[in-house]
């Protein structure tokens, strides 16, 4: 294994050597290749630096940057390039002569030619084990033809490989979309994407295209550029995460809402709330919480679509101080911008305060919210396919919040994931003897049998306040019901 690892040149960049099942293969080149703005030049960057701090030799070559504008990017990040020697290879005075240009003497032949010794001359001055050659776009402008590019392309492949170079080789895309000239040529190809949706940050991806001989996690996989270089947020793959745990049942604070739950709710299972704005989902969710925090437990809460401030207050409505329980290290609160995650970094959030922080239970409030940041809603499915199975193979218990559209009658959800939850809780209001009113009911429980009445609730002082089963009412769910029996089986005022 170790010998295998010293085989790999790291890039040090976090999340991509993981992508890439190690790092880059010694003496092989590699082609980065992406739009302008993908963060090709930081990446590359990034990879120097790493080789500069394992006591590698490093040589980067740039043809389309100036050394002071490229030593000024490493700056932005806190980056210094002493131990990175920086060819800038321009040409050569008389090439920028109008009259010459237009002889036989500069044709673009001699140009090239030129162009490639003094990268072969760079390349014998320094003699580097890590080589960044920044960009092809320039070559294959002086190249002129595919078969002549592709000739070129090879004769500084076979070069560098005869000295045993690990080689990054960047390709802006700015001349021909089409040509794969260098795919067929190089060991492996990485494609940066950058994406602009209609509203909110850019959103950048990265998929490894090609590795010879390599197992790589394969797909898409998010990235961002920050302040010290780009991060990776590898694809999440749930089988790859599972831990042995006891699948007991965890009881909540309130005795009547464990009895609705059949007892309670499996430890490393998936709760889906379910209901319209304001009945009550997110402090249904702050008990189940206060109930981990009381057995000793950590929890983690990612709040999409309100903010902290207002959720502090209303939790103290239920005797719940949520900044206790924070400041005592047992509770982790997020507030997500959706407009500015990425699903792959909201997941990669999740994991570090699953396994940094050790949370069991994780409230995701709400799906909606998370709903924002993804490009589509068949990919939410996908995307939170994965994460909840990595949740629950994990021992963690999640709870997802989604608000309905409407109030009353019959009301739609943004997006169907109820087969995807093991327990479904289904908050409604109804109209009753000239109020509004709120009903709580199981529709379904994958792992233990469950009452089947709607009972209807309130939320006080004391928490949850759940009634007795409304055998007199037909129709609550649908929000005006009808009463069938002899009298009223309502919460009184005075018990709220």
């Amino acid at each position: 294994m170790s010998q295998q690892l010293e085989r790999q040149a790291r890039t040090d960049v976090e999340g991509l050597d993981d992508v890439l099942g190690g790092g880059l293969e010694r003496g092989r080149a590699f082609l980065l290749e992406g739009a302008p703005g993908t963060g090709k030049t930081t990446v590359a960057t990034q990879f120097m630096i790493a080789g500069a701090m394992a006591g590698e030799s490093c040589l980067y070559i740039t043809l389309s940057e100036t050394e002071d504008e490229l030593r000024a990017g490493a700056a932005s990040h806190g980056w210094e390039l002493s131990g990175v020697r920086v060819f800038e290879l321009i040409p050569p005075e008389n090439l920028l002569d109008e009259n010459q240009q237009q002889s036989l003497l500069y044709s673009s032949d001699l140009e090239l030619g030129e162009t490639t010794k003094r990268i072969f001359e760079a390349f014998e001055r320094v003699k580097p084990q890590r080589v960044v050659l920044d960009s092809l776009s320039e070559i294959r402008l002086l190249a002129q033809s595919s078969l002549r590019y592709r000739r070129q392309i090879l004769s500084l492949k076979h070069f560098f490989a005869q000295a045993n170079a690990t080689v990054l080789l960047l390709d802006d895309l700015t001349t021909d979309m089409n040509d794969k000239t260098v795919h067929s040529v190089a060991y492996g190809v990485i494609r940066l994407e950058e994406i602009a949706p209609e509203y909110g940050a850019e959103r950048r991806r990265m998929r490894v295209v090609k590795y010879r001989g390599r197992r790589f996690r394969g797909g898409f996989h998010d990235f961002t550029i920050v302040k010290g270089g780009v991060r990776v947020f590898p694809r999440l793959i749930s089988a790859e995460h599972k831990a042995a745990y006891s699948r007991d049942v965890l009881r909540t604070e309130s005795g009547e809402l464990d009895t609705l739950l059949g007892g309670g709710v499996e430890r490393g299972s998936s709760v889906l709330v379910l209901g319209p704005a304001g009945t009550g989902k997110s402090l249904l969710a702050l008990t189940f919480v206060q109930g981990a925090v009381n057995r000793g437990e950590r929890a983690a809460m990612f709040i999409f679509d309100e903010e902290l401030g207002i959720l502090f207050e209303r939790a103290k409505g239920l005797n719940i101080d949520l900044q206790a329980i924070v400041d005592g290290g047992k509770l982790v609160i997020e507030q997500i911008d959706a407009a500015e995650l990425t699903p792959g970094e909201f997941s990669s959030r999740v994991r570090r305060c699953v396994e940094v922080h050790g949370a069991r239970t994780v409230v995701i409030d709400s799906l909606n919210g998370y709903q924002a940041a993804m490009p589509g809603e068949h990919a939410l499915v996908l995307h939170m396919h994965e994460l909840l199975q990595y949740l629950n193979r994990q021992g963690a218990t999640t709870f997802l919040i989604v608000a309905q559209h409407g109030l009353v009658g019959d009301m739609r959800v943004p997006v169907d994931v109820t087969y995807l939850a093991d327990t479904v809780i289904l908050l409604r209001y109804f109209e009753a003897l000239g109020r509004v009113r709120r009903a709580i009911s199981i529709v379904k429980k994958r792992t233990s049998s469950h009452e089947d009445t709607i009972r209807e609730f309130r939320i006080g002082s004391r928490g949850f306040t759940l009634g007795d089963p409304l055998t007199n009412f037909q129709g609550v769910l649908g929000g005006v019901p009808a009463l069938v029996g002899k009298g009223p089986d309502l919460l009184k005022p005075e018990e709220a």
